[in-house]
């Protein structure tokens, strides 16, 4: 199966996200984990995870993709601009759990100067 998506907010929801998609003609989409420039998360509401996964069920989506935010950078020099990427993606990572079947993206930041091998 082809499976076809967008990027979408989630300033409405999970599910909100599932009826747009469907909307769009879409089977699945990409969201922010959290502000894609800041590091705050909304909170859970676990009925409005599960009115999205009535629509995934009833309309056969593929996986979703969590995109974190732009600001993790877990190479850097500073240790709590890397312990911040570390809690945000610990903190990803178990939401994820919950949100079966999606896929997480992240980009893995700069190592600002100090050279690859450290940055890895």
């Amino acid at each position: 199966m082809l499976y076809i998506g967008c990027h979408l907010s989630t300033s409405k929801g999970f599910t909100a996200m599932g009826k747009k998609a469907l909307e769009l003609g879409a089977n699945t989409f990409q969201y922010f984990t959290r502000n894609p420039r800041g590091g705050k998360r909304k909170p859970w509401n676990q009925e409005d995870v599960n009115g999205l996964f009535q629509i995934i069920k009833d309309h056969e989506f593929g996986p979703l993709i969590a995109h974190a935010p732009y600001t993790l950078n877990p190479a850097s020099n500073k240790s709590y601009v890397v312990e911040f990427a570390q809690e945000a993606i610990r903190e990803d990572l178990e939401r994820l759990e919950q949100l079966p079947l999606s896929y997480y993206n992240f980009h893995p930041g700069s190592h600002v100067g100090q050279g690859e091998d450290q940055g890895i």
